[in-house]
């Protein structure tokens, strides 16, 4: 639905009223309750949830069942089958966004957001926004009218300073979940899975359930961006595996999986919120004329997430900007659009 509300340029205030408008009160329900409660309130078993919902959970967002229930319904939508790709990497979509944007990239880290009054050319005072930013040629900044923050606002990520505001940006206790990337070529070790025979192993991507003595949660055959069709093939016996880990792994555990390798890339990051229902998004509009897309991430992380929420976010700054309070918050788009030609 949220595709067709955001064709006819409507706008939600709040990530809550943007999940209402999706799926009514079942959508913000899912934000507190457990991904396992949701399940088995829907009839499936223990021995379901745990052998194919719990592994799905781990690969997507390094936990388990105890996610909310509506990152975890966003966890199972990506290990459906038919799912597209990006040929040449996501990396291409921002890029690509930039492009068709004609936007003005200043490469530098934001450190302040202050608010400055200033006269307009007809001598009214209107507020503005100075942005203070460090690029590689020292510390400036500028004016703006309009402030978006497109990065999560927790010290650990973007430690961003909201000067003498009134009143003040609160801070969002928004703990993000360390992911360990570990990108290994070389020959995997069948008998650690219980295969004797190499030739016989046949598995390009292995799923885990909770187990305190397991030291990964997910390990896969990495496949090359550019989309050369190999999707589907089974693994060559030596091949690129991505596993993802809570802690850096240790030569001795790499050993354990890998009979050989000769190229080892390590990488480690906040990839995502750590979950924890009861979940209460950030508001979108921090003050007037400053808006935060990342709250969205505490109902469910993934880029469908980001691409919805800034488009969100720029059409209610239009609005705002225009008064166009019609298009912001209406309730029953559903069945209104279906009346419109």
């Amino acid at each position: 639905r949220i595709y067709r509300y955001q064709t006819h340029d409507y706008a939600f205030s709040s990530n809550e009223r943007l999940l209402h408008a999706l799926g009514g009160d079942a959508f913000t329900r899912m934000l507190n309750q457990t991904i396992d409660e949701a399940m088995q309130k829907a009839g499936f078993s223990h021995k379901f949830i745990n052998e194919v919902v719990c592994p799905a959970m781990r690969v997507n967002y390094g936990q388990g069942v105890n996610v909310n229930g509506f990152v975890g319904a966003v966890s199972l939508a990506g290990v459906d089958s038919g799912l597209w790709s990006v040929k040449g990497g996501n990396k291409l979509v921002c890029t690509g966004l930039l492009s068709a944007s004609k936007a003005d990239v200043i490469f530098g880290t934001v450190l302040s957001i202050e608010p400055k009054i200033r006269p307009r050319p007809t001598g009214d005072p209107v507020k503005l926004y100075h942005v203070t930013y460090n690029t590689t040629s020292g510390l400036t900044g500028d004016t703006y009218d309009i402030v978006i923050i497109a990065t999560p606002l927790s010290r650990d990520m973007a430690n961003i300073a909201f000067k003498n505001f009134d009143p003040p940006v609160p801070e969002f206790p928004n703990l993000y979940h360390q992911t360990v990337t570990t990108l290994v070529h070389g020959r995997l070790n069948a008998s650690f899975f219980g295969y004797q025979d190499p030739s016989a192993f046949h598995v390009g991507t292995i799923f885990t359930m909770e187990n305190p003595n397991l030291f990964f949660k997910s390990l896969g055959v990495v496949s090359p961006v550019e989309g050369v069709g190999g999707e589907g093939k089974l693994p060559s016996p030596l091949a690129v595996w991505k596993l993802f880990s809570h802690e850096v792994l240790t030569k001795e555990q790499l050993h354990l999986l890998f009979s050989s390798y000769d190229s080892v890339k390590v990488k480690k990051w906040l990839a995502y919120p750590h979950y924890s229902p009861p979940e209460k998004c950030p508001p979108i509009v921090l003050h007037d004329k400053i808006y935060y897309l990342n709250g969205i991430e505490r109902a469910a992380s993934a880029m469908e997430m980001a691409a919805i929420s800034a488009k969100n976010a720029a059409l209610l700054a239009y609005h705002q900007w225009y008064g166009n309070a019609d298009r912001i918050d209406q309730e029953d788009l559903h069945e209104k659009l279906k009346t419109e030609l």
